[in-house]
């Protein structure tokens, strides 16, 4: 060892093993040891060395090693003081044995165990290695867990008393600091400080349960109160539970209604089924019937067939006689027709030849009798005629006048009527416009969606929530959902202009989301419905301040906001939202768009709705096309609500005024329609008196002018010329008549010999003819009877087919409509009962549906008269009451565990005090024998007292050669090196009631005369060796009275450096 030298002493080395023992020592830059590494012994060790040498660095050292804090060895406030001075770092590593019964972890870090700590400015680390030098562990849970298995305690005064604490310990008189030296070495100060914790975490936890407690006896209150609340409505219950009773009584009742109709009509139903083989039996007789009289009429067509072989000949003769009859008949009865016609013709004919005979004598003689008359009375009447005629021209023309007046009044009237009508319908729709637009803001109110589409769209989103599963990604829309203002209300009509359409929107990622979506906008009667394809796994467009318009108004993507990235993507891709700049009025929107020439633009919005855009050298302005004039983004829509209500108002008191002055120009105009009925029958009467008299003055007229050519005789050429023709007609027609008349006369002649020759033929055939129609006699017979058999079966078939069969499935259907309506009965009835608690209720066999339902509506009507005195109802007061019985009796079960747990803790903490009393009691009597036990080596007696109240502990030492026997109470009053032994044996009597692997002890004999410290120097030496656990004493003092033996190594340690 290059800083210190080893004297080991003669004699046989004994070799001992054990765990935890500390077998080697090393440091590097520790203090003021630049490299010291430091062997031990397995049973006492003695350091020594002059002051300055780094004897204590060890023991501070073993304290840093097994975790100790900087503040713990008095010797730094922080773990980079121990560091040597210019160097950067400081290493400690400290080597334990690690065998036999006590070993730790023995299968993992072997026979011996090596902790390092290693130091530096800003960090310190542990490092636990094994026998082979391997890193087993870093981590302060695995040394604390070995220094809790070995029981090292370097805080414990009994296990590492350091240089400060000897002086502090051997040097003090005060018996407080002995009570606390003993208190910590027992370790009595830790448990009292444990139980003392406990008790106040027990004193916390019962005020807590106290306070819980205490918080539920309101509810406890609450639930006597209810638990008497429900008494009172026992009676009310019991109305209840006789109503339900009466429920399940009325629900069983219409199941076993039922099944007594179905009953019923299975007798019914068997009644019509025996009507089958009835009518089965006559159809198959009439068919029997009919199949025979079929074979009889077979017979007969046979034996028929047979005489019509017979008689063909005559009958074809007899056929042929008769046509030709028929024949003569047809031409006689033609030619009857054809003299008819000719003789009536002759006859009128002669009629119009005597008229115009008459006609001709008519003339002749209205000629001979008329006179001429006077020319001069008649021109006289003319001229008064035209008189009249021209008076009343004038009193038409007046009358026009006036009727076109009125006419031209009339029209204006109408006109003016009509114009209020359509006043009154253009306000009528203005009205309904405004209270549509209102319905649609307070819609808007209760739902924000519907300010996109209405009803409508409502129901498309019901439809794709129905069909969710099969869409690839959830559809967005509509936009307008997904998006708000920024800054208030005030763009939200310039936006809606702007992306107007892109609001009612839907955005889906694919093409195949989008046919599914147009299929439920189909379902949701959602027509043209706009559908917008987009990647939704596209992130959030990043727009360039470059790409954006140069200028200080807004645009539209900046006044609004959307969490989604999708929507705000499709506003700029779609919609150019970040190229529309919105303005505030129509001036400045006119110098942004046209003047200014900004780049990046593409529109101006207004605020109240006007598009302004350009195009090459073209300047274009749209006003605004919306209704809406808050924009359907608004959020606050109470204001334009009320303004439309009141527009609303006005517009509906403008149509009553509206109306009233119709009514007063629809009175008007039916005065004036009176006034111009009335000159209209005016001029028309003048118009018809007008006529007549202008035809009376043109008649005069024609007659006057007869008259002037009434002086030459009559012309009757043509008459006579026309009954010249006439008469030649008349003779042709006669000479018609007599050729017919002959035709006549040979037809009829050759009729009748066909009429006799026919008769003589039939005679001669009389025999086989009549046997012929004998047969067909009884042929038609037989096919009556036939028709007859055919129509009772056609009747008895169709009585079956229309009347047995349907009566049957009629019934069946009825049969099957009971079955299932008892099992919808059955399984309404179910549910309000099962049919076993019918038993149990009692017989209602002879109770209807009817009367239970009118008894169970009684019980009713006084359950609710009842219930009307209490606002709740019983079983909610009793949902109530167990609802909180349950809450109330889990907190008390809780508590009431909380408390048995707290009294049990309590009475373990008792315990556990009582225990820690009796065994602070047998310490302080354990110290007494021990100290009085060491003191006797030197001939001393003495006691100790321990004051566990006053936290106190006195040492009395009574010396030998005081003949007096006087006890000195207080150790200052003892010579320096009396009152080191005495404390030494304190502390030795200490150390054997406390376990440790290893022991040390620093300037232990520091105020010892050589006398006392050869004593004591030996009491320690027999005391380590006894004890048997490992012992390192470090003193600067001589220690050459110790004597050296196989169970005793000294080391020195080198002079420290000028």
């Amino acid at each position: 060892m290059g800083d210190s030298r080893v004297f080991v002493g003669s004699g046989r080395k004994s070799a001992r093993s054990g765990a935890g023992i500390v077998s080697r020592i090393r440091l590097e830059n520790f203090m003021c040891h630049s490299s010291l590494e430091i062997s031990f012994g397995d049973w006492v060790n003695f350091i020594t060395g002059q002051n300055g040498s780094g004897k204590s660095a060890i023991l501070t050292a073993l304290c840093i090693a097994f975790g100790s804090r900087a503040r713990g060895t008095q010797r730094a406030s922080t773990l980079k003081d121990f560091i040597k001075t210019g160097c950067s770092y400081a290493t400690v590593l400290v080597e334990i044995k690690n065998y036999g019964e006590d070993a730790f972890k023995h299968e993992s870090y072997g026979d011996l165990i090596t902790i390092e700590r290693r130091i530096t400015e800003s960090s310190s680390s542990i490092t636990i290695k094994d026998h082979q030098g391997k890193k087993v562990s870093n981590r302060k849970d695995e040394l604390r867990e070995l220094v809790e298995h070995f029981n090292i305690d370097v805080e414990n005064p009994c296990v590492i008393m350091s240089q400060d604490k000897s002086r502090e310990f051997l040097h003090s008189g005060n018996d407080k600091d002995k009570f606390k030296f003993f208190f910590k070495a027992t370790l009595l100060q830790q448990v009292s400080e444990l139980l003392q914790n406990i008790m106040n975490e027990l004193t916390a936890a019962n005020a807590i349960v106290e306070e819980l407690e205490s918080s539920i006896r309101p509810i406890v209150k609450e639930l006597d109160e209810l638990r008497n609340k429900i008494r009172s409505m026992e009676h009310v219950e019991e109305i209840a539970q006789e109503v339900q009773t009466l429920k399940k009584k009325l629900a069983w009742s219409w199941v076993y209604d039922v099944d007594r109709e179905i009953q019923e009509q299975s007798a019914k139903l068997e009644i019509l089924k025996e009507r089958i083989p009835t009518c089965q039996a006559r159809i198959d007789k009439y068919t029997t019937m009919v199949d025979e009289l079929n074979e009889i009429l077979k017979s007969k067509k046979t034996d028929i067939a047979h005489l019509m072989e017979k008689t063909s000949e005559a009958r074809r003769m007899k056929d042929e006689l008769q046509n030709s009859l028929s024949v003569a008949t047809k031409e006689r009865l033609e030619l009857e027709g054809e003299h008819s016609r000719e003789t009536n013709m002759v006859r009128n004919l002669t009629k119009r030849v005597k008229l115009l005979e008459q006609q001709i004598n008519d003339i002749q003689e209205q000629h001979t009798r008329n006179t001429q008359a006077e020319v001069s009375k008649i021109e006289e009447h003319i001229k008064k005629l035209q008189d009249e005629v021209d008076i009343a021209h004038t009193s038409l023309k007046r009358h026009q006048e006036e009727e076109s007046a009125i006419s031209e009044r009339l029209s204006h009237a109408k006109n003016a009527i009509n114009d209020m009508s359509k006043e009154i319908d253009e306000n009528e729709r203005r009205c309904r416009q405004l209270y549509a637009q209102i319905c649609e803001l307070q819609q808007r109110q209760t739902n924000k969606v519907t300010a996109f589409g209405g009803e409508k769209v409502l129901r498309l989103l019901q439809s794709v929530e129905r069909h969710h599963n099969k869409f690839n990604r959830p559809p967005i829309g509509p936009v307008g959902a997904h998006v708000t203002l920024v800054n208030g209300d005030i763009w939200a009509f310039a936006v809606d202009c702007a992306i107007g359409r892109l609001l009612d929107a839907f955005i889906v990622t694919n093409h195949k989301d989008s046919l599914l979506l147009r299929a439920c906008s189909r379902e949701a009667n959602y027509n043209n419905l706009q559908i917008i394809i987009y990647d939704f796994s596209r992130p959030r467009l990043h727009i360039p301040q470059n790409s954006l318009p140069a200028t200080n108004h807004p645009t539209t993507l900046a006044v609004l906001h959307t969490e989604n990235p999708t929507v705000f993507n499709v506003l700029v891709d779609m919609g150019s939202a970040e190229r529309q700049v919105l303005v505030q009025d129509y001036e400045v929107g006119k110098s942004v768009a046209f003047d200014q020439r900004i780049p990046n633009m593409k529109e101006v919005y207004t605020s109240d709705g006007y598009r302004m855009f350009y195009r090459a050298s073209v300047q274009t302005t749209l006003p605004p096309h919306r209704r809406d004039r808050t924009g359907r983004l608004c959020c606050a829509v109470d204001d334009e609500i009320n303004l439309l209500q009141n527009e609303a108002s006005k517009v509906k008191e403008q149509i009553q005024e509206c109306r009233g002055r119709k009514r007063l120009s629809e009175e008007a105009l039916r005065d004036l329609e009176e006034k111009c009925l009335s000159a209209k029958k005016r001029r028309l009467n003048e118009d018809r008196i007008l006529t007549s008299k202008q035809i009376r003055l043109q008649g005069m007229k024609d007659a006057y002018a007869a008259e002037q050519n009434a002086g030459s005789e009559p012309n009757v050429d043509e008459l006579f010329k026309e009954i010249s023709q006439l008469k030649g007609d008349i003779e042709r027609k006669e000479m018609i008549l007599e050729k017919i008349a002959v035709k006549m006369t040979t037809i009829e002649e050759r009729a009748k010999d066909l009429k006799v020759s026919f008769k003589d033929l039939c005679d001669s055939a009389k025999e086989d003819i009549d046997a012929i129609e004998k047969a067909e006699g009884k042929l038609l017979l037989i096919e009556e009877k036939i028709q007859t058999a055919e129509a009772e079966r056609v009747h008895y078939e169709g009585v079956m087919q229309k009347k047995v069969l349907p009566d049957i499935k009629e019934a069946e259907t009825a049969y099957e409509t009971l079955q299932q309506k008892r099992q919808e009965n059955f399984r309404k009835a179910s549910i309000i009962c099962p049919e076993c608690e019918m038993e149990s209720l009692g017989d209602f066999a002879g109770s209807t549906p009817e009367q239970l339902s009118a008894q169970l509506s009684r019980l009713k009507q006084r359950l609710q008269h009842e219930s009307q005195r209490y606002t709740e109802s019983i079983d909610d007061l009793r949902a109530l009451y167990h609802k909180k019985e349950r809450k109330i009796m889990k907190k008390q079960q809780t508590y009431t565990l909380f408390r048995e747990k707290l009294n049990a803790c309590q009475k373990a903490l008792d315990l556990r005090w009582s225990k820690f009393q009796r065994n602070a009691t047998l310490l302080k009597r354990q110290l007494t024998w021990q100290f009085n036990g060491h003191l006797r080596k030197k001939g001393i007696s003495g006691q100790i007292k321990v004051d566990y109240e006053k936290k106190v502990l006195s040492v009395e030492v009574k010396m030998p050669q005081d003949a007096s026997g006087k006890t000195v109470r207080d150790t200052r009053g003892l010579s320096g090196g009396e009152r080191s032994f005495s404390t030494l044996c304190f502390a030795l009597a200490l150390h054997e009631m406390t376990e440790s692997p290893f022991r040390a002890m620093d300037e232990f004999d520091v105020f010892m005369d050589a006398v006392s410290r050869k004593i004591s120097l030996e009491t320690l030496v027999d005391f380590a060796v006894t004890q048997g656990s490992q012992w390192i004493f470090i003193t600067p003092h001589d220690i050459s009275m110790v004597k050296p033996g196989e169970r005793v190594k000294k080391q020195q340690m080198a002079a420290p450096r000028g």
